[in-house]
């Protein structure tokens, strides 16, 4: 995001203090230099242990019971990540593209790239995929994600701070902060995986500042770093451009005013390796980057509805309050997702790591990485401000550009974690420093056991001026004092997020059909599911993942599955979610709608069509209803289903249902209405649909 030097800008570096490059943006006491640290190995793995410990906390309803079976659900977007675990586990195992699968949509197909699928997590887990499933692969991405983003924060802050505590209590602002464990609820992983971010950081600032590793090799990591977020989500990966292009005009038009001589030296090395960096990114990504663009399948156009999604976005006060996801929980419980209390809010940053990052920015404002990335986590906040409440936003006119549209504003909420988060680190590490040198001062002028002799001169390794003998009793006074302020300021966080800690988790349920005879399906089946993925009520991707891709499906959710984009099949496209969604009239079997339905279908190759017939499967599972759906999947395929397994079932020996199946036998609503009545016999629906008159004959070729 931003940029800011390797070791730190800390509190004065001391008359004898050695020799290093200047501050980055301009001088002054605070912005003098302290020695470079790089994080020990011990302390990383301490710190990742305490991290993975505190994630297990927050699944603790998926590793106590049955990982393998249980998730956030298996509906919602968790429905369709499980299909994203499952694929390239698939496919690598079978000679498939990776990026692409015409198991989804069939027969046109997905490109994976234009969805939220995050390939590097399925792939990096396909061995786990292979031998437990995809559930306990999204699991295990799930803990990991808090996990490695807290410690990507941790390595960043140990390079900047001198009293390691402080980056421990940044590396949890950021990796469990509310936006984090709200994303992680919703399933959002290709937004809740944040390791990335806080390294760009990390790299650019040796790039940018110290200059201590040759420029090729910061571009070469930061080549790495793009090219891993690429492939787990380019949403965030524009965001975070978009934040280090921010981060890098204040940082040069700071250093400009205070330090232009320095400006002038780093300029070229920052040039080489920001060349190697672009370099190598477009070489690694120039074919991804075609088939995001132009390869099969891929969409055209805003990604989300046509921008609607982009008015989902902030205001002010929703930094600062908890609320925000309440509305959502009535249509989750009932339609698919997060099945546990209200959520909290995902602008919402916490408001003691909020306070403290303030504060330390007021008390220690010579240090300049506080002024930084305080100005570059204003500039985001101001991004993720929503349009339609009432005053003219930057996304009013930013939400036409391309790429940059295409993002979800209130995601930039993200930088503002990362940036709140290392402020609070820092400010926490000046507490530190400022309580130990204080408590020794006054100890070394009272001649007491606290301080060292008044005539010990200061060192190079002691750049605040702290004595180096001080003695023990009053490194844990100030190191209590700063644990105390870190602990404080997580506490309200940890109290808006504690109603869902641990979060809430559900069995992954399949219908007895699928359970019994989704996997031994011949192949070459391409099914067509209810209720259809793309009202919105997506399971039916979560029984295709856990049959291990035994089927191709009709269909599916996200932004492919929307009207627009369903091409000749729109008109049967939209009978069908309106027939699965239990929002508003249901479609009647009408000649129009059996007609459209059966063209869909017809475009789509669809073999099988099962509807299951279980009143205790989960709401979100159901759809409107199985009597009714069976009732109008019988007018528009003109005959009965065979009932199966707790399902009605329609499939073609050979060929596809709409080649080889009677014409259609469009009903009146009120014929519709009294066939699918609730009954005792499973098979009276459609045998009082097919007896009830025609309303008029079909189109002819409509079986076509």
């Amino acid at each position: 995001m931003t940029v800011v030097p390797d070791a730190g800008a800390d509190a004065g570096a001391g008359a004898g203090a050695r020799t290093d490059p200047p501050a980055p943006v301009g001088g002054g006491r605070d912005a003098g230099r302290a020695p470079h640290r790089a994080p020990g190995g011990r302390s990383v793995v301490l710190a990742g242990s305490a991290y993975l410990i505190l994630a297990v906390v927050v699944w603790w309803g998926v590793w106590s019971t049955h990982p393998s079976t249980t998730t956030t659900c298996g509906c919602g977007d968790a429905a369709r990540f499980l299909w994203f675990f499952q694929w390239p586990a698939y496919a690598l195992a079978h000679g498939h593209d990776v990026l692409f699968s015409t198991w989804l949509f069939h027969p046109g197909g997905i490109n994976l790239l234009d969805d939220t699928s995050v390939v590097a997590l399925g792939v990096l887990l396909a061995p786990v995929t292979w031998l437990v499933g995809p559930v306990t692969s999204m699991n295990v991405a799930l803990t990991l994600a808090p996990t490695l983003s807290a410690l990507a924060m941790f390595v960043l802050l140990r390079r900047w701070v001198r009293w390691t505590p402080a980056a421990f209590f940044a590396g949890l602002a950021y990796g469990f902060a509310p936006f984090m464990v709200t994303e992680l609820a919703l399933n959002q992983l290709n937004i809740a995986f944040l390791a990335v971010p806080p390294l760009v950081v990390l790299v650019l600032s040796d790039l940018l500042v110290t200059q201590r590793r040759p420029p090729w090799r910061n571009g070469l990591a930061l080549a790495g770093l793009m090219v891993v977020q690429f492939f787990v989500s380019t949403e965030v990966l524009v965001i975070t451009v978009v934040a280090a292009l921010v981060g890098i005009v204040l940082l040069v038009v700071g250093t400009a005013v205070s330090d232009p001589g320095s400006l002038r030296g780093r300029t070229g090395p920052a040039l080489r390796g920001a060349a190697v960096a672009v370099g190598t990114s477009v070489v690694v990504l120039a074919y991804p980057l075609w088939f995001l663009l132009d390869g099969p399948a891929h969409l055209v156009g805003p990604i989300w509805s046509a921008g609607a999604t982009a008015r989902f976005g902030t205001t002010w006060s929703s930094f600062v309050t908890t609320g925000g996801l309440a509305g959502l929980r009535p249509a989750m419980l009932q339609f698919g997702g997060y099945q546990g209390p209200v959520l909290v809010g995902l602008g919402y940053l916490g408001a003691g790591v909020l306070a403290v990052a303030v504060v330390g920015a007021v008390a220690w404002h010579r240090d300049r990485r506080l002024l930084l990335f305080g100005g570059v986590g204003l500039i985001a906040a101001v991004l993720s401000l929503g349009p339609g409440h009432g005053s003219w936003v930057p996304w009013t006119a930013l939400q036409h550009v391309p790429w940059i549209g295409d993002i979800v504003e209130v995601r930039f909420t993200l930088v503002v974690t990362l940036c709140v988060a290392v402020m609070a680190g820092l400010a926490l590490d000046h507490l530190h420093h400022q309580l130990a040198r204080h408590v020794a001062r006054d100890g070394t002028r009272a001649g007491g056991s606290g301080g060292v002799p008044a005539h010990r001169p200061r060192g190079d390794n002691d750049p605040d001026g702290d004595p180096r003998g001080r003695s023990g009793s009053t490194a844990s006074w100030a190191g209590a004092v700063g644990v105390v302020v870190g602990i404080a300021m997580l506490i309200p966080s940890l109290a808006a997020l504690a109603p869902n800690v641990p979060l809430a988790a559900r069995q992954v349920v399949l219908p007895t059909w699928y359970s019994a005879r989704g996997a031994t399906l011949p192949p070459g089946r391409v099914v067509l599911a209810y209720p259809v993925p793309f009202s919105g009520l997506q399971s039916a991707q979560a029984w295709q993942a856990v049959n291990a891709m035994a089927w191709a499906q009709a269909g599916g959710g996200g932004p492919q599955g929307q009207p627009s984009r369903a091409g000749a099949a729109r008109p049967g496209f939209e009978v069908l979610f309106h027939a699965s969604l239990p929002l508003g009239p249901e479609p009647q079997a009408t000649a129009a709608n059996v007609t459209a339905v059966r063209r869909a279908m017809a475009l789509w190759r669809v073999t099988t069509v099962v509807v299951p017939d279980q009143p205790d499967l989960p709401a979100y599972e159901q759809g409107r209803s199985a009597t009714y759906a069976v009732g109008l999947l019988t007018a528009v395929l003109g005959v009965a289903p065979d009932y199966q397994d707790d399902a009605w079932v329609w499939s073609a020996g050979s060929g596809t249902l709409a080649t080889t199946t009677p014409a259609p036998h469009p009903v009146s609503a009120a014929d519709l209405a009294r066939c699918t009545a609730p009954g005792t016999d499973p098979m009276a629906v459609p045998r009082c649909v097919l007896a009830a008159p025609g309303t008029s004959a079909p189109p002819a070729g409509s079986g076509a």
